[in-house]
């Protein structure tokens, strides 16, 4: 479950921006045979717009229909409201539950281990961290992983500072059973030739074949050829964050014929600018 290519989901919507359940269907039968698990409701799956009835509907919804393990994303910046989405995602039938880390309110380091500490105490299920600074504000130090990886639950995090020397330190500090996963598509390959296990992935929406392919041919040894696939993907990796995720995804996802969707304000659709470049990109790897 914490290996391999794990897509983080995007929620579709329908034209009046309720959830797509059909859609989400849809989405997953695309994925499922190219990869480890899912993450609904992370980043990628809008989960700040959603409300909290939403949210567990999604996570139940994606526990009821896939085949593969569920990793819920279960953040907040309020550690009681983290506690109460672990309970109902754990509920809903979460294999696994991702808590980013409190945002807005800065915690010190020493805040971040006794937030995931509280967490821990209160659901049974296996606990990803997920670090990323550029979106909350707070960093998680190594050492402070290194702390984090002695609570029982805690198996992994995924890590997407994009500071490389940061995650060798934590792969250096913590113990093998602790998963480093990134949370990066472009630093996948070089994550994992450190030591890390696979990627949460949003690239893995649009061409869950070719990561995989990718990650294949890397636990193979065939290090050239997951080489030549990274190069092959990066134009990807670009387009998808060439605005702010997940507005680029769905936009693909609509492109390809899946389930997309208007994003929830605050975001707003793709430019048609942006739009032509990121069909373009899909084109040159065959996926339109």
């Amino acid at each position: 479950m914490f290996e391999g290519v794990i897509p983080a989901l995007v929620t579709p919507f329908k034209e009046n921006f309720e959830v797509d359940f059909e859609g989400i269907a849809r989405n997953l039968d695309y994925l499922e045979k190219h990869v480890s698990a899912f993450v609904p409701t992370g980043t990628t799956g809008e989960a700040a717009t959603l409300s909290y009835e939403e949210h567990i509907k999604v996570v139940r919804y994606v526990c009821e229909v896939s085949k593969k393990p569920v990793i819920a994303g279960a953040g907040s910046n309020s550690t009681r409201e983290a506690v109460y989405l672990a309970k109902e995602v754990e509920k809903a039938g979460a294999d696994a539950a991702m808590f980013v880390t409190p945002y807005y309110n800065k915690p010190n380091q020493d805040g971040l281990v006794e937030h995931y500490r509280a967490i821990a105490e209160e659901i049974s299920i296996p606990m990803i961290v997920y670090n990323v600074p550029s979106r909350t504000g707070t960093n998680i130090l190594p050492e402070t992983a290194r702390k984090l990886a002695e609570i029982d639950s805690i198996a992994g995090i995924k890590e997407a500072s994009g500071n490389l020397k940061q995650i060798a330190q934590i792969l250096k500090l913590c113990p093998d059973d602790f998963t480093v996963l990134s949370g990066d598509d472009f630093l996948t390959l070089p994550i994992m030739l450190m030591g890390g296990k696979g990627v949460i992935s949003v690239a893995a929406n649009v061409a869950p074949h070719l990561m995989n392919e990718m990650y294949q041919a890397f636990v193979s040894g065939n290090i050239e050829k997951a080489r030549e696939i990274h190069y092959r993907l990066m134009p990807l990796f670009d387009a998808l964050f060439i605005d702010t995720n997940p507005i680029p995804v769905k936009k693909a996802l609509e492109l390809m014929g899946l389930a997309g969707g208007k994003p929830r304000l605050p975001l707003v659709e793709l430019s048609g600018e942006k739009t032509e470049k990121l069909r373009e990109v899909l084109k040159d790897l065959e996926l339109i």
